[in-house]
């Protein structure tokens, strides 16, 4: 609603203004429209920190794949050689606070395919575990290395 106000002298022009309730309304509007820009900018970043999180999870789960295809058979046998756990850190802006510590676990196990030669199979498998905020997250990963394979052509 405007309000008009005729100025009694000759000449003026007339002045106008806005009520309180739609100055009430506009700003309840507009500041719907700012939490709304404010929300989306920070659940888009919450979304990218989980993309990178996820993405370094995996980057760390194949590091462990790969090295674990580097060893011979008589090294992934042998107890002890292979470290069962390990830890690693993940700083995002290259700075020393503020990251996230994935805590991980490599295990090999008989392969229990029910083949004649389940004896020269070994199934190898990588958990990782990690804590966006304070919600738990996790990762694994499993491959099969046998004795006349692919590491082998290395040794």
């Amino acid at each position: 609603m405007k309000i008009t106000w005729h100025s009694p002298k000759a000449g003026l022009a007339p002045r106008a203004a806005f009520s309180i309730i739609e100055v009430v309304f506009a700003m309840g509007i507009s500041s719907m429209m700012f939490l709304a820009l404010y929300e989306g900018l920070s659940s888009g970043f919450a979304i990218i920190k989980l993309a990178r999180e996820n993405t370094r999870a995996t980057q760390i789960m194949i590091e462990k794949m790969e090295t674990i295809r580097l060893y011979s058979w008589d090294q992934i046998n042998s107890n002890g050689f292979i470290p069962s756990s390990f830890v690693v850190a993940y700083y995002p802006m290259g700075g020393s606070n503020c990251g996230t510590l994935y805590t991980g676990s490599v295990t090999v196990a008989d392969a229990n395919i029910g083949t004649t030669y389940n004896d020269e199979m070994r199934k190898v498998s990588v958990q990782l575990k990690w804590v966006t905020g304070k919600l738990p997250r996790n990762r694994g990963i499993s491959t099969y290395v046998s004795r006349y394979g692919l590491q082998n052509y290395i040794y």
